[in-house]
């Protein structure tokens, strides 16, 4: 029999503490998102009264009213394009200098003012000018507004999913517009990471698997373990600027290069590429299960018929289809595992319905993929567990990977990479550095981010100086910097000096002002430069030690150059002089031997040097004073 909760009259009843504390799980998507919830372990995704779970990730704003979000929005495309906005998670995290180089590729109106506002792009749709965060904001706040109608609470906490290769500022920005939503993330999880949760504990599987996720803005392939309810992340990689929407583009160019040999027409409106968008879209889903088509685009009054079938489609396509297969064998590669080796390959992502799609996968990983689960919305399944673990206590485990290396720079532009890529996160590593010249005080940290040797390869994060370190000759101070990357993939770096304890500390939060497709580069340029990288790298370790012994070698002139009588010194100073000549201009071999020749030049010097420093540390003590102080220094090694 059932309890009635009873509450005094003209009082508002607390929800029960289960339900007080259900947070859900969101997949943010390109092209649709869902909202998930989960209770003891059984997932659910939150449909509308028609039974839909997907919600378009599409917004209007029309001028005289509220947002629409979802299938209302894309019903608009059709009259008022120019108050639409679709694909917004290709934007996420970019600048408004690399947006403006792709505005002729995407169907936006890019806000004139936009390189004014902190790097961030803007938009402009209909009177207003709109972020990429404001814009997700909106589709987070319609997932929420949807989730509270279905469980009858308030929803404020979500796991929310990323693609594996979103850098720090895409998710930075995606944390941000969560919290435009009134949504508190609890973590963020990469989208291939949480299929493999849903797939694992659905399935009770255990192994190797793959997880291919081929969305509509972003391509990922994650190797991943599971065993026993922890799911570890073994490599992963992928391409933020790959995905469904391309194949979009490559069909809709199609389209509006046969309309415009129909009506004469040669220049390209927003309405037209919109409208056009949105029907090779619908053509590309019907072509996954039909041969051949008949389309019409309606722009200006003026229709146009168009055919296409599944064979030329393709063969538009197949090119960036390819792209993904050398991506995967690429993380194997990384993962140390040959194909074989992977139990079963998970899809993910609507685009993975595509028949070439899955017959290239299958030729990948000789296997046919696994289907079992709905891949548009197995991440929103595996967020939700996720929420209920981090909230209710479920059991299981993530282990995610940071995508790219993470480092410092070093003297002569070099990078020393504190967390390797595919370190598993949450992670912590430290490393001490040291001061470079004698009497510094401070020191700058620049961390970048990139898998290449030299700075100037390699992505800039941030920047900030640690002062106070108390003047020492080069090499006596100790930094002991640490980097800490959390479970959302967000870094934070300290570093703290040693003798004083002065300690500096930055959350690296990062501008929005790179391209997408820089995080896929830098791996690509890592293979393609290894060698090249690594001989530059050497060269530049010679210059710098070369410096250091110039610096010491004119600071022991200037301190005790009496000692030498003419000839040496002038054997030094030549040495000196050729040693200054190769390091900008000779190679790493010319640059060792000036230095070695120059070390074998002073080596006297340097005994002159010592012998006067113990004579002056001898100075005034007597035979006695010195053998009872060697006594001791006897007694005390002997006690310890």
């Amino acid at each position: 029999m059932a309890l009635l909760q009873i509450h005094e009259p003209g009082e508002t009843p607390l929800p029960h503490a289960a339900e007080r504390a259900l947070a859900v799980g969101i997949d943010l998507g390109t092209t649709n998102s869902v909202v998930a919830i989960s209770r003891q372990g059984k997932p659910e995704v939150l449909r509308d009264e028609k039974g839909l779970g997907l919600v378009p990730s599409v917004v209007a704003y029309p001028p005289d009213g509220a947002p629409l979000v979802g299938f209302a929005a894309r019903a608009l495309l059709l009259d008022r394009p120019e108050l639409v906005v679709s694909s917004i998670k290709r934007l996420m995290g970019r600048g408004a200098a690399d947006v403006k180089a792709l505005a002729g590729t995407l169907p936006y109106e890019l806000d004139a003012d936009a390189g004014n506002s902190g790097g961030m792009v803007r938009l402009s749709v209909g009177a207003r000018r709109l972020t990429p965060v404001e814009v997700s904001a909106d589709i987070l706040g319609a997932l929420k507004a949807r989730a509270e109608a279905k469980l009858g609470n308030p929803v404020e906490r979500a796991v929310v999913t990323v693609p594996a290769y979103f850098d720090d500022a895409a998710r930075a920005a995606t944390k941000d517009a969560a919290r435009l939503a009134g949504i508190e993330v609890l973590r963020l999880v990469n989208e291939p990471t949480a299929a493999a949760l849903a797939y694992g504990l659905d399935k009770g599987s255990e192994g190797i698997y793959a997880v291919y996720d081929l969305g509509g803005g972003t391509f990922d392939i994650s190797i991943l373990r599971l065993e026993k309810g922890v799911f570890q992340v073994l490599a992963t990689g992928g391409d933020a600027a790959l995905g469904g929407d391309d194949f979009d583009h490559a069909l809709a160019e199609e389209f509006i290069r046969e309309r415009h040999a129909m009506i004469g027409e040669s220049r390209l409106t927003l309405g037209e590429a919109k409208l056009a968008l949105a029907t090779a879209r619908i053509a590309k889903e019907c072509l996954s299960a039909a041969e051949d088509g008949k389309w019409i685009l309606d722009s200006d009054g003026t229709p146009t018929a168009h055919e296409m079938t599944r064979e030329r489609l393709e063969a538009m396509i197949r090119p960036l289809v390819e792209r993904t297969q050398r991506l995967c064998r690429d993380v194997l590669e990384d993962a140390g595992l040959k194909p074989a080796a992977v139990k079963g390959v998970v899809l993910v992502g609507g685009s993975t319905r595509i028949p070439l799609v899955r017959r290239t996968v299958a030729h990948v990983f000789g296997r046919e993929p696994l289907a079992d689960i709905d891949p548009d919305e197995v991440v929103a399944v595996g967020a939700a567990l996720q929420a209920e673990a981090l909230t209710a206590g479920l059991d299981a485990l993530l282990l995610d990977v940071t995508p790219l290396s993470l480092g410092l720079e070093t003297m002569g532009g070099l990078v020393e990479k504190i967390i390797p890529r595919n370190t598993p996160i949450p992670t912590a590593e430290a490393q001490e550095f040291t001061t470079y010249q004698d009497g510094q005080t401070g020191m700058v940290l620049h961390v970048v981010q990139g898998e290449r040797e030299m700075v100037g390869q390699c992505r800039s994060l941030a920047r900030f100086e640690l002062t106070g370190i108390p003047p020492m000759t080069a090499g006596a101070a100790r930094v002991r910097v640490t980097f800490a990357v959390d479970a959302d993939g967000l870094l934070t770096v300290g570093a703290r000096e040693a003798t004083t304890g002065i300690e500096q500390k930055i959350e690296v939060k990062p501008s929005y002002g790179l391209s997408e497709d820089e995080m896929a580069a830098m791996l690509r340029d890592s293979l393609v430069h290894a060698r090249e990288d690594m001989d530059t790298r050497l060269l530049a370790e010679a210059r710098v030690e070369a410096g250091r012994l110039l610096n010491a070698v004119q600071a022991a002139l200037a301190a005790d150059g009496d000692l030498l009588i003419a000839a040496e010194r002038a054997a030094v100073e030549r040495a000196l002089a050729a040693l200054q000549k190769a390091v900008p201009e000779a190679e790493r071999d010319a640059i060792d031997a000036a230095a070695e020749a120059l070390e074998a030049a002073t080596k006297p010097f340097a005994e002159k040097r010592m012998d006067r420093g113990i004579r002056a540390a001898l100075s005034g003590v007597t035979v006695e004073k010195l053998d009872a102080r060697m006594g001791e220094k006897r007694a005390r090694q002997e006690r310890s």
